[in-house]
């Protein structure tokens, strides 16, 4: 008997898959998911010259699947996050070999992964977290302060959410617990930006709407130096004079006696700095942008805050910042029914597995009350996100404030969504509202 033929996706939607342009339309590109989910769920992508071939994934049972099974599916031996010929080249020159910039926990296997997550797993667990619920919470007043001046003009108030409230108060949280200083901070979100928006010409600084594939790389390896030399002048002095804070226990940690490298600590600091930020910032973005675009549930969440967990997790699954994430296959396995080869890429849509509609009703609504709500925008099994717990702290706080304080919000533009097939969310969310007497 003839071995079937895979499935392969036809250009235009493979091409689709990899354009960073894309991701800008976000209705348009789930409507593609939907259609590529429902006919070929584990799909090869194999006619788009500037990548090596891989797998895409779009169904939420098979991306939990690989999402759990570590041994398996392999986060380290390729790049963790979709790269070209010319990033793939350009990353291994600078690396020595390694096809991962950036030396992280998300770049790591067993067994050094779960030996370099329990170095910090404790201190973001809820236990610990609620010592620095206060801290938290006057960052939290702070920023809503800055909306409400901010937006005030004859009476009425209307801003941008992204650069006043949704960029900088996560950033100004994941700062403070690593003790970098507030001097500091917009040098760390311009880094960041150009780590993870290196596609978006709003977001790199460059202006160029069309940038080369290898001079995007070359902004962010020249971002991943920066952040590398601020880090390693911040583990000498965590180390002469450690404080309470995140960093200090990075930078005295050891495994097996011996001190973290140079490049796994400054792995392990990038990974908290940059993603730790970034992601909380587009789940607070799109949880504000469904409430403008729903005033009655904004005024049923002012009058009515057990619903705020609700309206929390559900943002994070609505918006899904981190968009991809890349394994490689390290034996021969099935998934979706189809034949995986060993060192086969595979590319897990996390975009298509939380809108996958066997798993959530009406995926595209925002629903607050729904439940249960067992998304992977987070990941799952031994790879969940380290930051969860504090992501949902974050963004209850915040709420909580802004719901004291905000009367009433509506969209007073239309929002725009960054050009990143990795992590993404909104770059803009213009809003009219109104405050509290």
């Amino acid at each position: 008997m003839a071995t079937k033929a895979a499935p392969v996706l036809n250009t235009d939607d493979a091409l689709a898959v990899v354009d960073p342009i894309n991701y800008v339309d976000w209705d348009k590109l789930l409507d593609q998911f939907d259609r590529i989910r429902a006919e070929t769920p584990v799909a090869r992508v194999v006619n788009d010259e500037m990548h090596d071939p891989f797998w895409l994934v779009t169904r939420y049972d098979d991306v939990m699947q690989i999402s759990k099974d570590n041994k398996t599916f392999l986060n380290s031996p390729r790049s963790v996050t979709l790269s070209n010929h010319a990033a793939d080249a350009l990353v291994k020159s600078v690396t020595g070999g390694s096809p991962n910039l950036v030396n992280s926990l998300v770049a790591l296997d067993a067994p050094t992964h779960p030996q370099y997550r329990r170095l910090t797993q404790d201190w973001f667990m809820p236990k610990n977290l609620r010592q620095i619920e206060d801290e938290v919470s006057v960052l939290a007043k702070t920023t809503v302060d800055r909306l409400v001046d901010a937006g005030q003009k004859d009476g009425k108030y209307e801003a941008d959410f992204v650069p006043l409230v949704s960029a900088p108060y996560p950033l100004h949280v994941v700062m403070q617990i690593l003790g970098v200083p507030e001097e500091d901070e917009q040098r760390m979100l311009f880094l960041t930006q150009q780590m993870f928006g290196g596609t978006d010409p709003d977001l790199n600084k460059s202006g160029i709407a069309e940038m080369p594939p290898e001079q995007v790389m070359q902004l962010v390896i020249g971002a991943v130096a920066d952040f590398e030399a601020y880090f390693t002048k911040l583990t000498e002095e965590k180390r002469a004079s450690p404080t309470e804070d995140v960093a200090s226990v990075i930078a005295n940690a050891k495994v097996d006696g011996e001190y973290l490298s140079d490049r796994d600590m400054a792995g392990y600091y990038i990974i908290l700095a940059a993603a730790g930020h970034d992601t909380t910032s587009a789940s607070t973005a799109g949880a504000m942008q469904a409430l403008a675009q729903d005033p009655e549930q904004w005024q049923r969440l002012r009058e009515d805050r057990d619903l705020l967990p609700g309206i929390v997790e559900e943002a994070i699954r609505w918006t899904t910042p981190v968009q991809h994430f890349m394994r490689t296959a390290a034996e021969d396995t099935e998934v979706g029914g189809q034949k995986i080869s060993k060192d086969d890429w595979m590319m897990i849509s996390y975009i298509a597995a939380n809108h996958d509609p066997a798993a959530f009703d009406n995926p595209r609504k925002f629903d607050a009350s729904r439940s249960p709500n067992r998304h992977l925008a987070f990941g799952a099994g031994g790879h969940q996100c380290l930051g969860l717990h504090l992501a949902r702290l974050e963004m209850r706080i915040l709420f909580n404030e802004l719901l004291d304080r905000i009367e009433t919000v509506e969209l007073a533009g239309e929002p725009k969504r960054a050009q990143s097939v990795f992590v993404g969310g909104l770059k803009t969310l213009p809003l009219k509202y109104t405050i509290s007497k």
